[in-house]
């Protein structure tokens, strides 16, 4: 679609505040395991984010936003394609060298984008597959299922997340600033022989140790343990305390090579996720240690970003989304004293539970729309939003069709974006790392019955499972601590129904 064909869609739609004379360039700022309560603008306790309350302010802070899943891999997954993740059984946390989940066929965001004349770019993790086959790719040439097939015309990501071999950025297809003489091996399976572990060499581990447990002892990179073993990369290794200048200068260089023309960019930070090493500009500037710095780190990443598009002249036609992939976790594999100097900061606000969970805490995350343009800054939305939306969403803003049985399980609420509707989604379903199934309504969070432990004892995290049906009042009961299931049956066998018939739909 050309240019001049994007300006018609956009004209001849009832949202007036769309009705530009040129469309808006779209960033969705994804960061990792960044909590309901993790930013000042949501009432963080001992971190400043300066830039992201800014962000906030100058646009709509949304408080019952929601991601689908409380685990990385599924939540990115449905905000991409718009289909629940637990649709499909191969969508869980995934490996480092997991083959693409989301299949060449499949229409994304980026497709929609893309097929409207913008041009589409995918930046930091992505932790979604990469090749046609899980422990197949040859990292050492051009792996030959990828981004591109999916409707991104550049790309410069991490296969999975900072945890995870391999080590090293893919961009366009390629290990960046690959290195000849030291050609990756890959496996999930077992160790090179002579490569050192942080389980048996934990002497090597000078950046950070790993907890035991954990599963972060396998090989070493960068001083420190990883999940899953890897030989070789050379100067194509990263340095974990310069992924995020990595990546930020990566999008700044993607807004401004495509500064003359309507971009999208998918920008996806690390900082949060373990292992926290951030750069030494941040390091012991906060008082909860590594976590902290982490979290300003990311900050400054976000304000790095906003200024680049002032100082491009692209700001006040800029849409700019900023959210989590799920909620927080703050014990996760490092010996970093996370959990041990909180110092009354709760990670996620008055939710309960975190990442992993079933609780609010897995999936409520903070969600701040800006575009100065089209939405009126400095307020709240109590509306009940979902990222699940955001494909069907984007289409309504492009006047987009979309091919039949793309984007399933997604709603148009672009207005709800914009802040000038408050037609509330009547439910979204969400999914905990163990597959237990949650309704969320405006007024009503249900949890199906499951037979899982009740806490994960590594992670310190609640599950959120039970063996009865658990119903809790969200008008009243943010903590979810009073289980009214025996009280309102009712409501109990609506909420089961719902779970019924999207668990029955067929594309």
């Amino acid at each position: 679609m050309k240019r001049t064909q994007i300006l018609s869609s956009l004209l001849l739609l009832p949202l007036s505040a769309v009705a530009q004379s040129v469309p808006p360039n779209v960033v969705i700022i994804l960061a990792d395991d960044l909590g309901y309560g993790d930013l000042g603008c949501y009432g963080a306790k001992n971190v400043e984010t300066p830039h992201v309350d800014r962000l906030a302010g100058q646009g709509i802070r949304f408080m019952q936003a929601h991601a689908v899943a409380a685990t990385s891999t599924p939540s990115r997954y449905s905000l991409l394609t718009g289909e629940y993740s637990w649709r499909r059984p191969d969508t869980d946390i995934a490996k480092g060298n997991a083959k693409m989940i989301i299949n060449p066929w499949q229409y994304t965001l980026a497709d929609l984008f893309h097929h409207a004349g913008y041009r589409t770019g995918a930046i930091g993790k992505w932790h979604l597959g990469l090749g046609e086959e899980t422990g197949k790719q040859d990292w050492n040439a051009p792996l030959p299922c990828g981004l591109q097939d999916i409707g991104f015309d550049y790309h410069y990501i991490m296969a999975a997340t900072a945890d995870r071999v391999p080590c090293v950025f893919i961009e366009n297809g390629f290990v960046a600033n690959y290195d000849p003489e030291a050609p990756i091996q890959v496996s999930y399976e077992k160790n090179f022989p002579g490569e050192p572990t942080g389980k048996d060499n934990p002497e090597l581990l000078y950046n950070l140790k790993s907890c035991k447990n954990h599963g972060h002892n396998h090989s070493i990179v960068n001083g420190i343990g990883r999940i899953g073993y890897m030989k070789g990369g050379g100067k194509a290794l990263w340095k974990d305390e310069n992924i995020a200048d990595s990546i930020a200068e990566h999008a700044v260089r993607f807004i401004e090579e495509n500064r003359d023309r309507p971009f999208f960019l998918y920008l996806c930070t690390n900082d949060i996720h373990v292992p926290r090493f951030p750069h030494d500009r941040f390091r012991g500037k906060n008082k909860m240690g590594l976590r902290g710095d982490a979290i300003a780190q990311f900050d400054w990443t976000v304000g790095r970003v906003m200024d680049a598009l002032q100082e491009m002249g692209l700001d006040d036609n800029t849409l700019v989304l900023l959210t989590s992939d799920n909620g927080p976790v703050v014990n996760d594999g490092y010996e970093d004293r996370a959990e041990e100097l909180l110092n009354g900061h709760s990670p996620a606000g008055p939710l309960r539970g975190n990442k992993y969970s079933a609780f609010e805490g897995g999936t409520r995350v903070p969600l701040i729309v800006r575009w100065p343009r089209g939405v009126k800054g400095g307020k709240d939305s109590q509306t009940l939003v979902s990222q699940i939306d955001f494909l069907a969403s984007f289409g309504e803003m492009l006047g987009a069709k979309l091919p039949k049985g793309s984007a399933f399980d997604s709603q148009p609420h672009f207005g709800n974006l914009l802040g000038n509707e408050q037609n509330a989604r009547p439910y979204v379903v969400e999914q905990s790392l163990s597959h237990v199934l949650s309704v969320r309504t405006p007024e009503w969070k249900y949890i199906e019955p499951s037979d899982g432990g009740a806490f994960m004892q590594l992670e310190k995290v609640e599950t959120g499972n039970a063996p009865a049906p658990q119903l809790y009042d969200m008008r009243s009961d943010s903590g979810e601590r009073e289980n009214l299931a025996e009280k309102h049956p009712q409501v109990v066998y609506e909420l089961q129904s719902i779970l019924r018939r999207e668990r029955n739909k067929r594309k």
